[in-house]
């Protein structure tokens, strides 16, 4: 951006640009969406997941891959079982992960629908009956406080989970988040904001 603030790319972050993203239509992020995945699934630690986000993945390397290989997908941040953090997608762009969704903007009043264009895709590795590791919590509050410092509208209202805003086609980030434990490291950063 032309503006003097930095890009949004998380300097802590390792990039694998996607090209599943495009402009933003307005100047707006305020909500920040959790996501659950594992490629195949029930399986850790593998590429498969950066070769879905870049178009990459193989369709006859696993039955399950034959299914969405032919995907357009992408977050912004993908965060590993060991902590790790990958970025897609530059912040101030629209990554394509929420799909047909909607939720409810307490400040607006009002269903809002097309979450892409104002809100964050953060995808942890994980599924929806594996606990996700203290690393991964550690990294999402790091994540968290860094997108909150960038963007001034996001609070902890405003983070929410695919399930959430898409209940009859998504399950994650599933049972297996523990919300409370989430909730308590942000406290923890002294987030008065959060």
């Amino acid at each position: 951006m032309d503006n003097g603030k930095p890009d949004g790319w998380y300097k802590q972050a390792r990039k694998v640009a996607s090209p599943n993203c495009d402009p933003r239509p307005a100047d707006e992020v305020s909500l920040l969406v959790l996501h659950a995945i594992s490629l195949p699934p029930g399986q850790f630690s593998g590429p498969a997941i950066e070769a879905l986000f870049t178009n990459q993945l193989v369709a006859d390397e696993h039955p399950y891959f034959a299914t969405i290989a032919h995907l357009r997908v992408s977050a912004h941040f993908l965060i590993r079982r060991d902590g790790e953090c990958v970025q897609f997608v530059d912040t101030d762009q629209r990554a394509w992960h929420a799909g047909r969704s909607r939720w409810w903007d307490k400040q607006r009043m009002e269903w809002r629908q097309a979450l892409n264009d104002f809100s964050l895709g953060v995808e942890l590795e994980g599924d929806d009956t594996t606990p996700f590791t203290r690393a991964q919590y550690h990294m999402l509050v790091e994540v968290v406080i860094w997108l909150k410092n960038r963007y001034s509208a996001l609070n902890v209202s405003r983070i929410t989970s695919h399930a959430h805003v898409a209940p009859l086609r998504k399950t994650d980030p599933g049972p297996a988040f523990d919300w409370a434990y989430f909730h308590q490291l942000l406290s923890a950063s002294d987030l008065d904001a959060l």
